[in-house]
């Protein structure tokens, strides 16, 4: 299984990962920031996404799976310890690497989290996760947005939303692996409980969104990470700005001023 790997820069190593149904541009939108100063950069497409090539089976979408990649990424490219940035399920992904193999991080950067252990499993939830597989996998990408529905934003946000959707689903090589990941992913735990981030060492910045703009990540959730992670620092936009997870460079700034204060 091949994984499509962008690298760039030189200096302390970065390592990207974006969330479900995205690809490796949709952590820092694109931003050459980081890059540019003084960090060596890599950037991957999940198992199933964007050009990388589907998982070997239909249920290897499971947080462990993404973890070993992960892992395999770090290792072919020499990389011994990392700050890691990750987006909903890339960062649910990173702090599972952190609570397994601390010494492979040095800063974490955990973007918009979603999972709560009070929702796992929640039948209509899934339900919802189901509904968006079928909807790819039988009508592509207007399937998918057919059963996204209302995404229950302003309706200055609505645009915005599903013109984001339609690219982030035009950019994958193989849409029924995503149709996949969409039922795998939601079923499996990253950790087991928000409590468990209490062992976290590495120092971590919680980038939260209003629900306004994005509820699919609650800020709730993004509050609770802060507290339970010592010392982490909570990040929100302003209230009536975008969100700070949409601007690639100022998402940019926040992980270079977490990697200035890393120990690689």
């Amino acid at each position: 299984m091949d994984l499509y790997v962008t690298e760039a820069g030189e200096g302390t190593p970065v390592v990207l990962l974006h969330g479900l149904t995205a690809t490796n541009r949709y952590v820092v939108m694109g931003s050459k920031a980081l890059e540019r100063s003084g960090h060596r950069v890599i950037a991957y497409d999940a198992r199933g996404h964007g050009r990388s090539d589907p998982a070997p089976s239909a249920d290897a979408y499971r947080y462990e799976d993404l973890r070993d990649d992960l892992v395999r990424v770090m290792d072919e490219r020499g990389i011994e310890r990392a700050v890691l940035a990750g987006a909903s399920m890339g960062g649910h992904t990173i702090l599972r690497l952190a609570l397994e193999a601390p010494e492979r991080v040095a800063g974490l950067v955990v973007i918009t989290p979603a999972y709560s252990e009070e929702e796992f499993g929640d039948a209509d939830s899934l339900a919802r996760w189901d509904a968006l597989s079928d909807g790819l996998r039988t009508g592509g990408v207007e399937g998918f947005v057919e059963a996204y529905g209302d995404p229950g934003v302003p309706e200055a946000w609505r645009d915005t939303v599903f013109r984001v959707i339609r690219q982030r689903l035009a950019e994958h090589e193989h849409p029924d692996a995503l149709a996949d990941a969409l039922r795998a992913t939601p079923r499996s735990r990253p950790f087991p409980a928000i409590d468990s981030l209490a062992a976290i060492e590495a120092p971590t910045i919680v980038v939260a969104d209003r629900d306004e703009a994005d509820p699919g990540h609650p800020l709730a959730v993004g509050e609770a990470y802060a507290r339970a992670i010592p010392g982490a620092e909570l990040l929100v936009e302003e209230e009536g700005k975008s969100p700070l997870a949409w601007q690639g460079s100022q998402l940019s700034k926040v992980i270079a001023g977490l990697a200035e204060r890393a120990t690689v």
